[in-house]
């Protein structure tokens, strides 16, 4: 079982790579294979920085023979994805829209379908759009046709929607734990899921 997580932060080791980091060691824990992908790794060398539609519908030509194309592979082998994203203007950052807005080739082959689905996020204030970049995670996910779970686990609470965390991630005791949360709540859907994919 691979779960992924996908950092949408222009920065590879700042508060959304922490919380994703944490949500993975706890999918790790209950036996799952993980890789992070870094969404600003994934768009470099791109010709244009963001989808332009090039072919409808989608060919992949943007993700052939480059990092696009690698992080894609991990992604087509996902039994579960964390999204990760810091709020800007309270939504996703723009290099996790340029990177999603690029799995149109994915949605086409149906790649993500059943695939469960969490998200966080990081704000520089305790009500700083968390929960819209979450809610805008989530729209994102769906129109994949993917599992959605909240950060809820069976040995704590119901949940809520993924772990918020404010600036600086490593110093929010609640965003700590809801993301270890989450990490373990995508990893038990998933495997309990599995025959929901076709792989």
């Amino acid at each position: 079982m691979l779960v992924v997580g996908v950092n949408g932060s222009p920065r590879k080791d700042g508060n959304t790579a922490f919380l994703l980091n944490l949500a993975l060691e706890a999918a790790k824990s209950l036996g799952a294979e993980t890789v992070l992908i870094h969404a600003v790794d994934a768009l470099s060398g791109q010709e244009n920085p963001f989808c332009v539609v090039c072919s409808n519908p989608c060919e992949g030509r943007c993700s052939k023979g480059n990092a696009l194309g690698e992080a894609f592979d991990i992604l087509r082998r996902a039994d579960g994805i964390l999204l990760g994203s810091p709020v800007y203007f309270g939504t996703v950052s723009a290099q996790l829209k340029a990177f999603w807005d690029r799995t149109r080739i994915l949605r086409r082959e149906k790649a993500l379908f059943n695939v469960v689905g969490g998200a966080l996020t990081v704000g520089a204030a305790r009500f700083g759009g968390q929960e819209t970049t979450i809610k805008a995670l989530f729209d994102m996910m769906i129109i994949q046709g993917m599992i959605i779970v909240g950060d809820g686990y069976r040995d704590a609470d119901a949940g809520h929607h993924g772990s918020c965390a404010q600036v600086p991630s490593d110093k929010d005791d609640f965003a700590i734990e809801r993301a270890k949360r989450l990490g373990l709540r995508v990893a038990e859907v998933a495997y309990a899921t599995m025959s929901l994919r076709r792989r």
